[in-house]
């Protein structure tokens, strides 16, 4: 399904405990593949988190707002190799993601207040560009978890384990020696990502059912921004 260009995809995120994980992960690794990330216990997503001076994607979430999007850069284990400006639409029910690359140095300069390289680029590059200059959009926090991924192709169903949920204390600049996070959540809770094109596979649906799991509309951007407001003060 499509909208203005967009791909459309469920979402739906469970809290979930340590118990749960492993019994899910051993039924699932029966049916389905990890993804080309996952080695071990998971990699590393870190994540630097744009928003405006009037915090609107934080109290859009909040309000639960029909039509929004969030702007992130991402990128895996703490590298510099692979960096991605990502820009995160919920659309009603559904969710799209539209996303490009960016280097290090492009990367510095965005950290640094510099956007002018971005009208040089992507349609998502513009489009941040634009949001800071008309919103002051600039970033706001660091999101870090350590994820497990499992897919499965029918239905490009994708299912994520993500643990040691915590936030930027200081500086959200991932790359920087004064980075540092604190945790979000208690220990043994996560969260559980369950993502599908049209139908979610029987299959799948009966693994997930083994586990009583309440759905839940958590943002881990909103969920560490409250976090480090509780730790701030």
């Amino acid at each position: 399904m499509e909208c203005s260009g967009h791909r459309l995809r469920h979402e739906m995120k469970y809290y979930i405990n340590e118990n749960d994980c492993f019994n899910l992960r051993s039924r699932l690794k029966l049916v389905t593949e990890p993804d080309s990330y996952t080695k071990d216990n998971g990699y590393l997503v870190s994540s630097v988190y744009f928003d405006d001076f009037c915090r609107s994607a934080l109290w859009e979430k909040r309000n639960g707002t029909e039509f929004r999007k969030k702007y992130r850069l991402r990128c895996y284990n703490r590298e510099d190799t692979l960096i991605r400006l990502e820009c995160k639409r919920k659309i009603g029910e559904y969710t799209a993601k539209e996303s490009t690359e960016i280097s290090r140095s492009e990367y510095d300069l965005l950290l640094m207040g510099e956007y002018e390289f971005l009208l040089e680029k992507e349609n998502i590059c513009k489009e941040l560009y634009m949001a800071h200059q008309l919103r002051l959009l600039e970033p706001r926090i660091s999101v870090e978890y350590l994820r497990e991924a499992y897919v499965f192709e029918t239905g490009n169903v994708r299912i994520t384990f993500d643990k040691n949920i915590s936030f930027s204390v200081s500086d959200y600049n991932m790359f920087s020696e004064y980075y540092s996070v604190c945790r979000a959540l208690e220990p043994g809770l996560m969260i559980m990502e369950v993502k599908y094109d049209e139908l979610l596979p029987v299959s799948i649906a009966q693994i997930l059912g083994t586990v009583i799991a309440d759905r839940c509309a958590v943002s881990k951007y909103v969920l560490c921004s409250n976090a480090k407001e509780g730790y701030i003060r």
